[in-house]
């Protein structure tokens, strides 16, 4: 099995991030690499840095007006009296749905509000390339995997899911999972998403939501209590030529393995009617029993249950990390998860 991985991903280290409105330590910092390193070394896994990617790259899936408001933002920002060090918007663009559709603002305060979609995506001045090199992670997971590769895993960090087309949240900027997707994609390869992150993954789930040529599934603690609150319902299933191309199986607070189990078949039931050609497996570790969110009850030898099952499905895999926060038992947790799927 390969890892891949750039030691670039260490730059993006903010201290904090909003939490009922006041500044909280972050649970995603650079210390997760070290971490699930070593689930990695369990495992035995060859590491590899991979090629960079570029912003043109990560444009098939991301907004170029994103991407260039990402490029400017902290130097525009910087340019306002007093302001914050790190960008944070006073004002947020609600019904972007709405008629007749809301305007682009020029402002930088009003263009962060239009792309900052909560205040747990803290940009830094060293954001930008920590997210490029995890892209990248994922951009040559894909190549790899399209290569004949059984299995692959994107050390992905920081995370992705949360990101949309034009959209920042939830500790993501690049959505790794579906960057992947969309090479695979275009590559030829039918591919589906499965995403057991702890949290639904909104982003991916917007990126494909028209779409019926990549399948999205994702397991996770229900969104009515938890984030991202808004999405990840049980009736949103696609729209347009995406309509029946995405399925949510949102859970309760405190599932233990009893009880993901069989919405995890419901899962491997539809990737089977869809019959894809490659998985791409965005992994949340935070459904550990001993993770800072505390959402789920996974144990560390039900993550190797969890890999085993999906293993059946003898599909080309590639893993993307998303969420697992900080605990005695994350890199277990990863190799666990791992040896299940044919580490």
């Amino acid at each position: 099995m390969i890892t891949l991985y750039d030691d670039a991903q260490r730059l993006h280290a903010p201290e904090t991030f909003l939490v009922a409105g006041r500044p909280q330590p972050i649970p995603e910092k650079p210390i997760r690499i070290d971490l699930l390193m070593q689930g990695v070394k369990e495992v035995g896994s060859t590491v590899r840095k991979p090629p960079p990617t570029t912003l043109d790259t990560v444009a098939l899936v991301h907004d170029r007006r994103y991407l260039a408001f990402l490029e400017t933002l902290r130097e525009r920002w910087h340019r306002i009296p007093e302001s914050s060090d790190v960008p944070l918007p006073n004002v947020y663009a609600i019904q972007r749905d709405s008629l007749p559709p809301i305007g682009y603002p020029e402002a930088v305060v009003g263009q962060a509000g239009y792309h900052l979609g909560d205040g747990a995506c803290p940009v830094t001045e060293t954001t930008l390339a920590a997210a490029l090199a995890s892209a990248a992670c994922a951009v040559e997971g894909a190549e790899l995997v399209k290569g004949g590769e059984r299995l692959v895993y994107a050390l992905c960090r920081p995370p992705g899911h949360h990101a949309a087309s034009d959209l920042a949240a939830g500790f993501c900027f690049f959505n790794n999972a579906a960057l992947a997707a969309e090479l695979l994609t275009r590559a030829g390869k039918r591919t589906a998403i499965l995403d057991i992150d702890v949290h639904h993954g909104n982003g991916t789930e917007a990126i494909f939501y028209d779409r019926g040529d990549v399948l999205t599934v994702s397991i996770h603690c229900h969104p009515k209590r938890f984030y991202p609150f808004f999405w990840g319902y049980a009736e949103e299933h696609g729209r347009g030529a995406g309509e029946g191309f995405n399925l949510n199986l949102p859970l309760e607070r405190g599932t233990d393995i009893n009880g993901y189990l069989p919405a995890l078949e419901t899962a491997l039931q539809r990737l089977a009617d869809f019959a894809p050609d490659v998985l791409v497996l965005a992994n949340g570790l935070d459904i550990a029993i001993d993770d800072p969110f505390k959402a789920f009850a996974i144990r560390t030898e039900d993550f190797r249950t969890i890999g085993a099952r999906i293993a059946q499905m003898k599909l080309p895999t590639l893993v993307v990390q998303e969420g697992g926060y900080p605990s005695e038992t994350l890199g277990k947790n990863l190799a666990s998860l791992l040896k299940g799927l044919g580490a």
